[in-house]
């Protein structure tokens, strides 16, 4: 019955390794140290610090930085910036590491990368862990330094031993993909499982889960997979939440249950995960695990084509010719045929031509115009767009 309709089924693979790249909060540093403000009065502690007292200029960077109403602190990165600056006089690695952040994205600041990888290094020189992966992530982004992923992976290696589970992610992911370091699955899953351990991290979580889904470095067990997925995925991981759903809908670890599979693929749909909103989409055309409902499978096929989900795409094309769950429209069904043809869909093109005898020379103008003038969009910028 799908296939008389839409020439798509599921998107059956499981999503790759998830990295975290940057993390604008510092791991393993409470910089805002607010309870001193509390426990002395911010007076006693701006005296403090005008006195040279490193540790409650930090304390007014942080609380600056994040700001304290119950203190009547407003958040001034400017401010902020000027007790970090301060302390930072005085070779405090923390002050040095918090002026990497603040260059780095633009806090009380013009952003620069390059000035935020000086004040990282200085951080990272005297041995501190958050400024070592900080700087790691800076050589594995190729942001203020050429991209140097041997660099990174030994500014991970630094911080990680220190114990940051951001930084033992990393390192893991690094390790999986062969990235400044010999590729060693085993060596990958050792730093991911330290990572959840010690932070219990989605993004470690998951990843663990893909090692056991496709057999790397351990032996292949889906119900594993389906343990660790499901660990991120109740933290909200979307990625996770996809790949649990994919075990559900394919019965691999788990008993098979197609009502259970949407309801992953849902969660992962309504954080803008495009393969996740397609599979969700053809659920609904096909009343897999949830009632037939076309009107929901054309919105969420939108939302995963406007993010360039080819597939989706089509679909949608197919739904605007048929005049399933939306009215019936030539111009828009060649526009998204035309749209997915151009990433190479054939069948696509076939869509074209059949369209193309229907349709007025005025029809073919304005669709070919919108798909030329068409753009993917972002997750987040989707969700306004879908709307319209």
């Amino acid at each position: 019955m799908r296939c008389s309709l839409l020439r798509v089924t599921l998107c059956l693979g499981v999503l790759g390794l998830s990295r975290i790249v940057a993390a604008q909060d510092s791991p393993g540093r409470d910089r805002a140290s607010s309870g001193a403000a509390t426990d002395q009065g911010i007076d006693a502690l701006q005296k403090r610090a005008l006195s040279g007292d490193v540790t409650a200029q930090l304390s007014l960077g942080g609380l600056y930085r994040e700001g304290d109403p119950g203190e009547g602190v407003k958040q001034d990165y400017a401010e902020a910036l000027r007790w970090y600056q301060m302390a930072a006089k005085q070779a405090s690695a923390d002050a040095q590491d918090a002026l990497g952040d603040a260059y780095r994205y633009g806090l009380g600041v013009t952003a620069d990368d390059r000035e935020a990888v000086r004040w990282y290094r200085l951080a990272a020189n005297q041995g501190l862990a958050p400024g070592q992966f900080h700087l790691g992530s800076m050589y594995d982004g190729g942001r203020g330094v050429i991209q140097d992923y041997k660099e990174a992976g030994r500014l991970y290696k630094l911080a990680a031993d220190q114990g940051v589970p951001d930084a033992q992610l990393n390192l893991g992911i690094m390790y999986a993909h062969g990235q400044g370091v010999p590729l060693d699955y085993k060596e990958a899953m050792r730093w991911y499982q330290l990572a959840a351990a010690n932070q219990a991290l989605p993004k470690a979580q998951y990843n663990i889960g893909v090692l056991y889904d496709g057999g790397k470095g351990v032996p292949q067990d889906y119900a594993e997979a389906a343990r660790w997925y499901r660990l991120a995925g109740d933290q909200g991981l979307a990625e996770a939440q996809f790949n649990l759903g994919q075990l559900y809908f394919n019965g691999q670890g788990v008993v098979q249950d197609d009502e259970e599979a949407a309801r992953w693929y849902k969660m992962a749909a309504a954080q803008g995960l495009a393969v996740a909103q397609y599979n969700l989409g053809v659920m609904y055309a096909a009343a897999e695990g949830v009632d037939k409902d076309d009107a929901e499978a054309v919105r969420w096929y939108r939302a995963a084509a406007e993010q360039g989900h080819s597939a989706a795409g089509f679909n949608l094309a197919l739904m605007y010719a048929t005049g399933h769950g939306i009215p019936q429209d030539y111009v828009e069904s060649y526009k998204w045929f035309n749209i997915a043809a151009a990433e190479g869909d054939r069948e696509a093109a076939k869509g074209i031509d059949r369209l193309t005898s229907h349709m007025t020379p005025e029809q073919l103008a304005k669709a070919k115009s919108l798909a030329a003038a068409w753009k993917p969009c972002k997750p987040d910028e989707c969700a306004a767009r879908v709307q319209q």
